[in-house]
């Protein structure tokens, strides 16, 4: 029977799926290198939440360390049970759902009639910059995972991602040259009396 559970936890047991087992914090690692470039990284606090949850349902064990380590850790791994839940779900297109864009800059361009067009540019331009940050660790977590083979399909999501940002830096570049387009007065009625908002037609 296929639980209904949120995706962190099926992130989380998908996390687990992978050869060897893991302490939450190397959990949170391996999330900050692949999750966060196409999806998201919860919070290590999330992780042993979820870790706690997928225990009680079968569908991770965990075993503290002994005492040849200086200080004591709990591994985790995935359950027989866990691994044919996960295969499941993973395979159940029809609940993957559309993909949710939340652009924070474009919210502020958005309102960009109650903002000045030189701090709108500059914050495209870290915006930018933060984008070729963002495809740099990429790019590292690609070489990282290269020539592993258990890794093949998280290198195509990662591969994906590294399209996208080189995507957004494209959309951005053209951003920058849209609001040099724009005229002074541009926005600027909307800056001091709030104008009429449009009407849909």
């Amino acid at each position: 029977m296929k639980r209904d559970l949120p995706a962190t936890a099926w992130a989380v047991l998908g996390l687990l799926s992978f050869p060897g087992e893991r302490t939450g914090y190397e959990l949170k690692k391996w999330a900050d290198s692949s999750l966060r470039f196409f999806y998201w990284s919860p919070a290590i606090s999330q992780i042993y939440a979820e870790l706690r949850r997928l225990e009680e349902l079968g569908y991770a064990s965990s075993a503290r360390s002994g005492p040849e380590e200086p200080r004591a850790k709990r591994r985790y791994a995935i359950t027989a049970a866990g691994r044919a839940a996960l295969s499941g779900w993973a395979a159940d297109t029809a609940e993957a759902g559309p993909p949710v864009l939340k652009h924070g800059p474009l919210l502020r361009i958005w309102l960009g009639h109650l903002a000045e067009p030189p701090r709108l540019r500059a914050m495209v331009g870290e915006h930018l910059e933060r984008t070729r940050g963002e495809l740099a660790a990429v790019r590292e977590a690609m070489e990282q995972t290269a020539d592993v083979p258990e890794w093949a399909f998280p290198g195509l999501a990662l591969r994906w991602s590294e399209r996208q940002h080189l995507a957004e830096l494209v959309l951005g570049e053209a951003l920058l040259a849209d609001l040099a387009e724009l005229s002074p007065q541009d926005g600027a009625s909307g800056r001091q009396s709030g104008g009429d908002a449009p009407t849909p037609g």
